[in-house]
């Protein structure tokens, strides 16, 4: 009897689960990604006029927390957002934007901003203090823990989001007070 190489083993497959192909619905998704604690971000863009004679332009802005370091030399950034979002749309027609990190004392902005079928972001920004950043002309959250001012260098479609990620023109640290308000099973926390 001639030498023949045992059979290989079957391959072991997952049985398959109701939602994604791929075995994990979004309630399970969602569920582990929660357990991961980040940081909370205000991103912000200024939408200019869409004629001289028209209305005036407007800040635009919401809470993120996919939002990460990327790379020291040059200084990157990225932000993931919606696709389709109003701020994915404003991003994809004009490349500059803004990032406020938002201390503890500051959920009352990220909840405000984080508002499903909000009201305009005229009306979100009236009464918080701000500056106009000098290289975006986008809003800096007073009281932020830092704020960075950046210009977009490359976009992504990333399932149902867009990855966008920013070069840094501009960063400061205006507040070493308080603590980093945090994201983390669904809630804002802070630390400690």
């Amino acid at each position: 009897m001639p030498n023949t190489p045992p059979a290989a083993p079957a391959p072991i497959t997952a049985p398959p689960v109701a939602g994604h192909a791929e075995g994990v619905s979004n309630d399970e998704f969602r569920a582990a990604m929660s357990r991961l604690a980040a940081g909370v971000v205000l991103v912000t863009a200024y939408e200019p006029p869409l004629a001289a004679d028209g209305p005036k332009g407007e800040d635009v802005g919401m809470t993120a927390t996919a939002f990460m370091s990327v790379s020291l030399d040059p200084p990157l950034v990225l932000v993931s957002l919606r696709t389709g979002a109003r701020m994915d749309d404003l991003l994809d027609e004009q490349p500059f934007w803004a990032v406020s990190v938002l201390s503890e004392s500051q959920r009352h902005i990220a909840g405000r901003f984080a508002m499903k079928g909000r009201i305009s972001d005229r009306l979100l920004f009236e009464d918080i203090p701000y500056v106009r950043g000098a290289a975006t002309g986008a809003a800096l959250v007073g009281g932020a823990l830092a704020q960075l001012e950046c210009r977009t260098e490359q976009r992504m479609i990333a399932g149902d989001h867009t990855l966008v990620i920013g070069r840094v023109l501009t960063a400061s640290v205006p507040s070493a007070e308080g603590g980093p308000l945090t994201y983390f099973r669904g809630r804002y926390r802070q630390l400690g």
